[in-house]
């Protein structure tokens, strides 16, 4: 597995790493054991990154985590991301407080099994929290009083990644970024490195659409987000097959899938995509052990020749821009 050093979180990042949201709720049933499966699944093919939040099944993504890696012989070689906010209902910007701060933190420890969590991220707040210095200065005194190591920000919104840069401190920035949906590229990215800031890709297969997998009959369970959350009712309709229409999105995966090079998958190729443009690291989803293994390999494959990488911009500008670029 090929590692990415991120300056400002002073750590090295495998390649792929672990989104565990589906470890906790929204992407069907998975059990305690099927999710410790898989994070032993993911650990043993190199991935030492894990992404979770507070939200996920009420903490029960996070309680999943902690378990596995405080369990593991090597537990030091892990980062553990989570995030925090979500929490707030209603979900508004004068919920992004210092006390709330301490109070999330506090349950995300508890959670982890952790004194101090190595990474804690603003969970897609309303544009104004980042808008306002108290909120960085909240999130410094996390650091000073030692609940928190490092700390970034989740953010749905081009123009909310580069707000946040100026803060001589934000270790990481986290935002959709695919085949898909390709505009973090115009700006985000290079700006990020310049700062040694570290980019993580979510969604990073567009909710499996990358995978290639799904025709237009495809259905998801019930308490799938994939199901429920086409419309957006839920939350941001981005975070749903990266806000692609679903039918639209079957057709273009076709052609993206022609391009897979022999003896890769299909969601291979697109994670491979995201090396080849510099994301410090990638989170995939994984409901099953095998998922997982499949996506681990992606993080030792070469990085992608320049015609492929035309031909999928050409898929992108041709099918999918008009639904996505100008929204994110």
């Amino acid at each position: 597995m090929q590692t990415n050093r991120v300056p400002r979180l002073a750590r090295d990042l495998s390649q792929v790493g672990l989104g565990c949201w589906q470890l906790g709720a929204d992407w069907g049933d998975v059990s305690d054991d099927q999710a410790q499966q898989v994070l032993a699944a993911a650990a043993d093919s190199g991935i030492t990154f894990f992404d979770t939040a507070d939200v996920y099944g009420d903490g029960r993504s996070e309680r999943a985590v902690g378990a596995f890696v405080n369990a593991h012989p090597d537990k030091g070689r892990f980062t553990v991301a989570t995030k925090m906010g979500r929490r707030a209902d209603p979900h508004v910007a004068s919920a992004y407080n210092l006390d709330n701060f301490r109070r999330w933190t506090d349950r995300s420890r508890e959670n982890l099994g952790v004194d101090r969590l190595d990474l804690v991220q603003l969970h897609c707040p309303p544009s104004e929290v980042l808008r306002d210095p108290q909120t960085f200065d909240d999130l410094r005194t996390l650091v000073d009083e030692g609940r928190i190591a490092k700390w970034g920000v989740s953010v749905e919104l081009v123009d909310d990644a580069m707000r946040v840069l100026g803060e001589p401190d934000l270790a990481t920035i986290q935002i959709i970024v695919n085949v898909f949906r390709r505009k973090p590229l115009e700006r985000v990215l290079s700006a990020a490195d310049e700062a040694g800031v570290g980019i993580i890709a979510r969604v990073p297969l567009a909710s499996g659409l990358l995978s290639g997998k799904y025709d237009e009959h495809t259905t998801f369970a019930k308490n799938d987000h994939r199901n429920y959350n086409r419309d957006g009712s839920a939350f941001d309709v981005g975070e749903t097959f990266a806000g692609v229409p679903f039918e639209v999105g079957v057709k273009a995966a076709r052609e993206v899938a022609k391009l897979t090079p022999a003896g890769w998958t299909t969601s291979q190729l697109a994670l491979a995509w995201l090396a080849s443009v510099g994301i410090a690291t990638m989170i995939p989803g994984a409901r099953t052990p095998e998922q997982a293994r499949l996506n681990a390999a992606a993080g030792d494959l070469p990085h992608l020749d320049d015609a492929t990488m035309a031909q999928l911009a050409e898929i992108y500008n041709r099918d999918i821009r008009g639904h996505v670029h100008s929204r994110w």
